[in-house]
């Protein structure tokens, strides 16, 4: 069972649909995309699905031996289109800041292309101590590990992968394109229903694991199994 560090606790965040929503801008540039190379993408198909890498959604869209020039391009016109409309998701920035009250780190580990992924954060003040990108599912344990992350909130089955090989614990949000029921049988850890959750939860469980602390409940999401503290 995964376990969560007690005092200053180093958490990862997803970006895409759990701390941004990232789907207008993504949507615009693969419009764009689609004007550049003459090829037709169903840019609300993609915007459904996000998630994975960009490699895996060009696949869909564009011959083998295209993709990675494709690729490139994508991400060299991602700022011009896909920054500006991007919101956050609801809670996001307090998320992010209930860590540094708490004593500890956030890391954002993505599968997005690093460079685009500090431009969404910078654009919408989200400020984690950390950013790693170009890393997806299973792989971000990678990241995880390497900052002592004990805990990784995601929206996506992915996410939930990520955090279980990284022995870190999984929060997940059904704010992307898996629900709750396909989070809790990949293995999440606990279920938020959003991320205005997580400060609430995050306070319990710190007060849980100081040495005075009482065991509490926040009355927010549900949690499939206990989540044992170190």
């Amino acid at each position: 069972m995964a376990r969560m560090a007690s005092h200053s606790p180093t958490v990862g965040f997803d970006l895409d649909m759990t701390l941004i929503d990232s789907r207008p801008g993504i949507k615009a540039a693969f419009l764009a995309l689609s004007d550049l190379t003459g090829t037709s993408v169903d840019a609300d198909l993609v915007i459904s699905r996000l998630g994975p890498p960009l490699e895996h959604e060009l696949a869909h869209w564009f011959p083998a031996d295209r993709v990675d020039a494709v690729a490139d391009l994508y991400r060299d016109i991602y700022p011009r289109y896909a920054i500006g409309p991007a919101l956050p998701m609801p809670g996001a920035r307090d998320a992010v800041e209930a860590v540094r009250r708490a004593g500890g780190r956030a890391v954002v580990v993505t599968a997005k292309h690093e460079p685009n992924a500090v431009l969404h954060l910078e654009h919408l003040g989200i400020e984690p101590d950390a950013v790693v990108g170009s890393l997806w599912a299973e792989a971000k344990a990678e990241a995880l590990r390497a900052h002592g992350a004990t805990v990784y909130v995601g929206d996506h089955t992915g996410d939930v992968r990520g955090a279980r090989t990284a022995g870190a614990l999984s929060i997940a949000v059904p704010t992307g394109p898996c629900d709750a029921e396909e989070l809790r049988s990949a293995g999440a850890d606990v279920i938020l229903d959003d991320l205005t959750a997580f400060p609430g939860w995050l306070a319990s469980r710190t007060e849980q694991a100081s040495p005075t602390g009482r065991a509490s409940r926040t009355g927010q999401g549900s949690q499939a199994s206990p989540a044992p503290l170190a």
